[in-house]
């Protein structure tokens, strides 16, 4: 019988805010996958990432500073977000300041969190030298047994932490072993066991981009079915990339709302300075991003500086028209609704250096047409990796009338042949008689009968020139 592989412990770190909780965070998946910053409030999403500790698969969860009775908007969605952290967690890890006196809202959050039954740490953070040891005591009084000196930023103490999370952890699973042995020891003989080997399914990555407030969180939650990310009117909610991972239709998806891209003269904060790098990041790391735009705005110049980013990194692209219920429907205020295909018209002229990105237009907040969205990336996602043989090229190549590419004599060059080079962005390699930089008016050209032959929608086409031999 094939043995069972152990699923991965899953962590919850909740504690106030700016205690360390996103950089005990970054300290145990071993990267910076958080925003860290001196600012109270940085992380509001929940936030996900795993590590491998000692043989054992450790899935962590980053939660926001947890004020449980401020009914402030922004504070109670944190906080609705971190119970959800709980009840999925395996074991909870509560960080407190250990430079700090010992405050109400810690006795408060201890008590919320004793409540729920699971396995409790606590991780007294900031104590940076053995000095300090002592100050962590105090921290006694609120009743959690299992107390842990820590100094997240040097890596202090957290090693201890996790052998504690994981031994409880293994236990508990022991306990578990010997339920399903005795279950298995009922199985008829003549049964065969499920295997466990899957085909592996390719996940397609999709980063979700935009200016701040057009809609990003609205529709990661729209298209997961859940309330994953906070959404709220203030621009800049989401700072740190919230992920979620999701199948439909055989097809596995980890969705990624980024934070608002703002030009750098336009964000004053460090943390929303970090957000934007951080989006830029997770958009460089996606194969498709989906380009949120705000129907009531059009596209503006901030629209297409973003689109660049996409179009310049190689990544595919769908453009997504967000709330056209407001404006390409009937009216409220009597104005006449907008015409679909006018609208799409201007938007390729705003976005002419990527023709090649399809266009729908969605309502996130109803739900309305975002359906169509996973039948385009599904497509978009094929013809990233599409790949066309270098005979089946060299046959197009023949029919390529290149005295309509425009392109001055003294500039022209003589095409040998033409191959595939790569997938994901599509990369053709063009050999010719010179080592030249091709003609851009070539260059359009090429690509454009390529499309017109191929396809690749969705998806840029590089085109790099070598001179044979």
């Amino acid at each position: 019988m094939p043995t069972k592989t152990k699923p991965a412990t899953t962590l919850a770190i909740v504690g106030r805010p700016n205690v360390g909780k996103s950089t005990l965070f970054n300290r145990v998946v071993g990267r910076r996958r958080a925003i860290v910053g001196d600012e109270s409030g940085i992380t509001r999403d929940r936030l996900y990432g795993e590590t491998v500790w000692n043989g054992r698969r450790l899935r962590v969860v980053d939660t926001g500073g947890i004020l449980p009775h401020d009914k402030e908007f922004i504070p109670s969605e944190i906080f609705r977000q971190a119970r959800v952290a709980f009840a999925e967690a395996d074991a909870i890890v509560m960080v407190v300041d250990g430079r700090t006196e010992l405050a109400a809202p810690d006795l408060e959050l201890s008590r919320l969190l004793m409540r729920t039954g699971k396995p409790l740490f606590l991780a007294v953070n900031k104590i940076d030298s053995p000095a300090m040891e002592a100050a962590a005591e105090n921290f006694r009084q609120l009743g959690i047994r299992n107390v842990y000196s820590v100094s997240a930023e040097h890596g202090g103490g957290v090693a201890e932490l996790l052998d504690a999370v994981l031994a409880g952890r293994a236990k508990e699973e022991t306990a578990e072993s010997a339920e399903e042995a005795e279950v298995a020891e009922e199985t008829e003989a003549g049964e065969s066991p499920a295997s466990t080997q899957e085909a592996a399914v390719r996940e397609v990555k999709v980063a979700i981009i935009g200016r701040p407030n057009v809609g990003k969180s609205t529709l990661l939650n729209q298209l997961t079915g859940s309330a994953r990310a906070i959404v709220s009117p203030v621009p800049g909610t989401t700072r740190d990339a919230v992920d979620e991972r999701i199948e439909r239709d055989g097809r596995v998806y980890r969705l990624i709302d980024t934070a608002g891209i703002r030009r750098k003269g336009k964000t004053k904060l460090m943390a929303e300075k970090l957000s934007v790098v951080m989006a830029r990041k997770h958009l460089e790391a996606a194969d498709v991003a989906l380009l949120v735009i705000d129907a009531l705005d059009g596209v503006t110049a901030a629209d297409a500086h973003i689109a660049g980013y996409a179009h310049e990194s190689g990544r595919s692209l769908i453009v997504l028209i967000n709330k056209w219920d407001l404006v390409g429907l009937e009216r409220t205020d009597g104005r006449r609704p907008a015409d679909r295909e006018l609208y799409e018209r201007q938007a390729h002229a705003a976005l002419k250096f990527m023709p090649y990105a399809p266009i729908l237009f969605i309502s996130a907040t109803s739900g309305k047409y975002t359906a169509k969205i996973f039948s385009a990336l599904e497509t978009v996602a094929a013809e990233r990796r599409k790949r066309i043989s270098t005979g089946q090229m060299n046959r197009f190549l023949k029919r390529v009338d290149f005295e309509r590419a425009g392109v001055p004599v003294s500039k022209r060059v003589r095409i040998y042949y033409l191959t595939q080079a790569q997938v994901a962005p599509p990369t053709f390699v063009l050999f010719t008689d010179r080592a030249v930089k091709l003609h851009f008016s070539y260059q359009r050209f090429l690509e454009n009968q390529i499309r017109k032959a191929f396809g690749f929608v969705g998806t840029p086409i590089w085109i790099k020139n070598r001179a044979r031999g």
